[in-house]
């Protein structure tokens, strides 16, 4: 009898094991969802859904909140890093319609640092070392009831870069300024207790949604390029001839009116917020024996609508370009069968709108205690990340910046489509508890995270190769009734995409023009992201 109690702990282990092994090769899939909203769910990798964090258990599986008893609060606050670094060059052979050396070449991206969104004020002008994300969550539970009720603030997803220090800093042409976030600040809750095996949960996460978008705009691209050449063997230096001033105008410009594919045309600034956006968490837990439990969680999605301002600044050369078109003769004949615009304003602002979807996401869990003191844990994940397909930005009247890519194929002038083509794949988690006495756990996480963005569409704006996240953490029970969790994380992953390779970034083709700002270059990079996060936990 003796040995058959000692064997099972060990065929516990040794199971344990098998189930790390076996899904160990399977990394996939993960954009910006679950980095800052646990501190003991990222210190073990996020792999909490067999074992669903306390109060936290409201986004990760809300059954886990039928496990708690009586009331309790949970006080935590996040720090996190955010940076990130490019390079151009020039492969061999380079040429955009005629014109071969860009001024990017050989450059690097600077210092990248934060910025944040505040609901109901909006963007501070502060630019931050790293962000920090604050929240409280509360929940409560009567004695012998089978019910408990719950709410929490987080932040379900984030993306933040702010490269303004340098004004010839490379990466302006593809986000000077990125924010992206999606912060709970309520979340109604309830977790149901069937019985002593079995638990199941629903929540309803309330979110504010912001989305910031400032960046520089150059054009290069073949036909562009090429109509540059055109423009420096038949315009004069002066800017303009009689033929010229006869014919379709394109020297009457000036020099500022002179194209380039490599000059700065305009600036786009975006700032849209959607204050009121629901979804729905389900949960189930189940745990037959204190060795082994299942969890599952789905956490919807939602059909996002954003409002918000635009802000269009056209610099001299397109405006001057249109304008001395249409100072000409036969110019205002040639703009009207091409589409373009009359003039173009040096600054045209108003509303906008946007529908961007939150992808749903499904999680599956295991956790195995084969010893008192080790426990582990391997979580599979799914996010619909194929709804971003397209992201389509709505004005209340056409662009007329926009009114000159009628050249190039796009009708609407009153729309800013934007092609992602991200994909939805499975990831996997795993992380390890160690129990070395009463009071202290130790937490340890990993999770190797194949980007939702393919190599053929990554881009400056979100530079999210595949990552692998490496978590650490402790617990420490200050009595009975009060404990502090504290977890250090990295996550880190390079990118190398030669020239044509990514037709959101570098491709250069007859038609590029939204949006392939380093046309023709080699780009390479990386992402380097440091998080550090606190909770401190109260029972009453």
């Amino acid at each position: 009898m003796a040995a058959r109690t000692t064997l099972r702990p060990l065929r516990r282990l040794a199971l344990a094991t098998a189930v790390a092994a076996a899904c160990a090769p399977a990394a996939h899939a993960a954009l910006t969802e679950n980095l800052t909203t646990n501190v003991t769910a990222m210190a073990l990798g996020n792999a909490v859904t067999a074992d669903p964090p306390g109060i936290g258990s409201i986004h990760f599986n809300p059954a886990g909140l039928a496990r708690l008893e009586g009331d309790s609060e949970s006080i935590h606050n996040w720090v996190a890093s955010i940076r990130t670094s490019a390079s151009f060059h020039q492969p061999a052979g380079f040429d955009v319609g005629g014109w071969t050396e860009d001024p990017l070449n050989g450059k690097s991206t600077g210092p990248v640092r934060q910025m944040t969104y505040v609901p109901g004020y909006g963007k501070p002008g502060w630019r931050l070392p790293a962000v920090v994300v604050p929240g409280v969550g509360m929940a409560w539970n009567k004695k012998g009831s089978p019910w408990t009720f719950a709410t929490d603030s987080y932040m379900a997803a984030a993306m933040s870069l702010d490269r303004t220090t340098q004004n010839d800093d490379p990466g302006q042409y593809q986000g000077r300024q990125f924010q992206l976030q999606r912060l709970v600040y309520l979340s109604p809750s309830v977790g149901y207790k069937y019985s002593d095996t079995l638990r199941f949960g629903l929540a309803v996460p309330i979110a504010h949604e912001a989305l910031v978008i400032d960046t520089n705009m150059r054009f290069p691209n073949e036909l562009l390029g090429v109509f540059g050449k055109l423009q420096q063997g038949w315009c004069p230096e002066n800017g303009g001839n009689i033929i010229d001033t006869f014919g379709f105008g394109v020297c009457g410009g000036g020099k500022d009116g002179m194209v380039s594919p490599f000059k700065k045309a305009a600036n786009a600034h975006m700032e849209l917020t959607a204050p009121v956006d629901p979804t729905l968490n389900l949960g189930v837990l189940w745990e037959p024996k204190p060795w082994f439990a299942l969890g599952a969680v789905y956490q919807g999605g939602s059909k996002t609508h954003y409002t918000g301002t635009y802000q269009f600044s056209a610099d001299p050369m397109l405006r001057n370009f249109v304008q001395g078109l249409n100072s000409s003769l036969l110019g205002p004949i040639a703009g009207a069968v091409l589409g373009f615009p009359s003039a173009i304003p040096a600054i045209q602002k108003g509303n906008l709108s946007a529908t961007i979807p939150f992808p749903y996401h499904v999680q599956v869990g295991i956790k195995l205690r084969p010893v008192q003191m080790v426990q582990l844990n391997v979580d599979a994940s799914y996010a619909n990340w194929n709804e971003w397909n397209v992201l389509t930005f709505q004005f209340d009247q056409s662009i007329k910046l926009l009114e000159v890519a009628r050249l190039y194929g796009i009708p609407d002038s009153s729309k800013l489509t934007m092609p992602r083509d991200y994909k939805s794949l499975v990831n996997f988690a795993y992380g390890l508890q160690l129990f070395p006495t009463n009071r202290l756990t130790l937490r340890f996480g990993y999770e190797p995270r194949k980007s939702s963005i393919p190599s053929n569409k990554i881009d400056l704006l979100a530079p999210l190769p595949n990552t692998k996240l490496l978590s650490a953490g402790l617990n420490f029970k200050i009595n009975p009734k009060t404990d502090i969790s504290v977890t250090g994380s990295y996550m880190t992953g390079k990118f190398n995409n030669p020239a044509n390779s990514s037709c959101n970034m570098n491709c250069n083709t007859f038609l590029n023009i939204i949006y392939n700002p380093y046309a023709g270059l080699d780009v390479q990079g990386d992402i380097h992201v440091r998080y550090m996060g606190v909770e401190l936990n109260r029972r009453f």
